[in-house]
């Protein structure tokens, strides 16, 4: 759930939806609308650019298409084979489109380059040229419209589609370019922008499948999401900091994550237990974020030297190049024990010599303790 974009909360995974669906169904018509026009413009000038332009718009709509069978896929109920529901469907229905699109700028390329090799002459009537420049105002709308749609609902194939009906407008434009260029100059460079056409096209898709794989990998959660969380909990009395912040995506709007507060070592079960319940229940209340486990880190309160210590050791471990927090202290006078965590930069390439070193550093600080260091994860913001 983005904390900036609340869809759940403000439109319900059922409204969320239908307005999926909606966007994308007006989408298909508008693009199947411009691919028919575009491709009796091409066929009738003989114009490679253009036919191009009309196979764009139906890899288009195919993809508009696909978001709505993904869509209505990923809505799902949980069951006990999926506890955490479909979500991810959306986003290997956002790797199939992409594939679709990669495969059609490179079949553009192709028939460009046979146009290149084999040139033949364009005929622009002044119809087709009139219908080139609706299509490109069509496509601006559209393309705003969807995008802005998208942005609502958080939803990533509307908001990609979104940009690419606008990029689509400036390629349709170049195509209109082309051939005012010709009935001006009698230079025909057309199958050089079908050549242009297609690239973008392939880099597009590429771009998409690279988004959808993060997706589906799993990747960083968003800064300002992660931020948000993590200042909601500090927010919540008996918190001393917040750490070890993992959000798992299981779809757009979909998240169950897990984090280790900071909490004063004299606080009881109980006390911890209502600390504990208290988070999950007002992360859910701001952000929609189901936090399935809160690990507990213990602070010494009471206890000048630990405190002196913990400054002594950050201030040494913070030295170091890389090294981006140490959290989790904890001194036990009694069992002559100390533990902390130490977040080091995924740029260092000797990330465990770095911790051995700061680990050396704090059996100087207490050298008849018991030294437990952990290399942990940059996870989160």
């Amino acid at each position: 759930m983005a904390v900036t974009n609340n869809t759940v909360n403000a439109y319900g995974a059922e409204e969320r939806e239908k307005i999926i669906v909606r966007t994308s169904i007006k989408g298909i018509l508008a693009n199947l609308a411009l691919a028919a026009f575009k491709a009796f413009v091409g066929l009738a000038s003989n114009s490679i650019a253009v036919v191009l332009d009309a196979v764009n718009n139906l890899s288009d709509a195919l993809s508009s298409v696909i978001t709505i069978i993904g869509t209505k896929l990923a809505g799902k109920a949980p069951d006990k084979e999926h506890p955490y529901g479909y979500g991810r469907i959306e986003y290997m229905s956002q790797l199939i489109v992409a594939s679709i699109v990669l495969y059609a700028g490179i079949t553009s390329f192709i028939e460009s380059l046979k146009k290149v090799i084999h040139p033949e002459t364009p005929e622009y009537s002044t119809i087709s040229l009139v219908i080139i420049a609706a299509a490109i105002a069509v496509k601006l709308v559209l393309g705003a419209y969807v995008k802005k749609k998208g942005e609502q609902v958080n939803s990533g194939s509307l908001i990609a589609s979104g940009k690419d009906a606008s990029f689509d407008a400036i390629l349709s434009a170049s195509v209109l370019a082309s051939a005012i260029i010709f009935i001006i100059t009698g230079f025909s460079f057309e199958a050089f922008v079908g050549l242009l056409i297609a690239l973008i096209i392939v880099k597009s898709g590429i771009e998409m499948i690279s988004d959808a794989l993060d997706e589906m990998l799993g990747k960083r959660a968003e800064g300002e999401l992660s931020k948000k969380v993590k200042e909601i909990v500090r927010s919540v009395d008996g918190v001393r900091g917040a750490y070890d912040l993992f959000m798992n995506n299981y779809g757009p709007d979909k998240y169950i994550a897990s984090l280790h507060v900071e909490v004063a070592d004299e606080m009881t079960a109980p006390e911890i237990d209502r600390l504990t319940r208290k988070i999950t229940e007002k992360v859910y209340d701001k952000t929609g974020i189901i936090i399935a486990a809160v690990g507990i880190y213990s602070a010494n309160v009471a206890d000048d030297f630990a405190g002196r210590t913990r400054a002594a050791l950050v201030k040494k471990a913070m030295s170091h190049d890389g090294v981006l927090q140490i959290h989790g202290f904890y001194l036990d006078e009694i069992n002559k024990t100390m533990s902390f965590d130490v977040i080091i930069d995924f740029n260092v390439e000797n990330r465990r010599e770095v911790l051995d070193e700061i680990k050396k550093e704090a059996l100087e600080l207490c050298p008849d303790y018991r030294i437990t260091a952990n290399l942990d994860v940059d996870v989160s913001d």
